[in-house]
């Protein structure tokens, strides 16, 4: 491991003392940056260390804050995610699960997967992942280079000499 990379793993783990969202149920990092990309964990319905109520529409409403809460120790937001691979143990619930998704999206519109899975931790129902586009220098604008107008030049044209003609017979 890079000294970068440890610096980046240490801050992503002080930034998680500051926020609301819940401590990693296991040995992993619940975000990182990677250059320009942030890449959240699957967030799951956990509020205080225990599932939410409501079913589907509940566990998906607080894996939305939760994920809301990892983006904002990156310094982004919802409206800069450009994919999630959402989890559903019961994919007749999809519905219901699209509903609260979309709600708690504020207009955003990432591309998305929703995958049918046997089982997620803690029993949960639903299961949102991450990836945001956030550069980490804004972009510099480039001056256009502008291209001198170009001349027209005649080209003189000179009749080419050929042979001479032969008279027929």
């Amino acid at each position: 491991m890079t000294v970068s990379q440890l610096a980046i793993l240490t801050t992503n783990i002080r930034c998680m003392a500051k926020t609301s969202a819940p401590k990693p149920l296991g040995p992993y990092t619940p975000v990182v940056r990677a250059g320009d990309w942030v890449i959240v964990s699957g967030q799951l319905g956990i509020k205080d260390g225990v599932l939410v109520p409501g079913g589907v529409a509940g566990q998906t409403t607080q894996a939305v804050k939760n994920l809301k809460e990892r983006l904002k120790e990156a310094g982004v937001s919802i409206h800069d995610i450009a994919k999630t691979l959402c989890f559903l143990t019961d994919m007749d619930t999809f519905a219901t699960f699209n509903e609260a998704y979309v709600a708690g999206f504020d207009g955003a519109r990432p591309a998305r997967s929703t995958i049918g899975v046997a089982a997620l931790p803690f029993g949960g129902a639903v299961e949102i992942e991450a990836w945001a586009y956030k550069p980490l220098a804004p972009a510099k604008k480039v001056a256009a280079k502008k291209t001198p107008a170009k001349k027209t030049v005649a080209k003189k044209v000179t009749a080419k000499k050929s042979a001479p003609r032969r008279a027929k017979k």
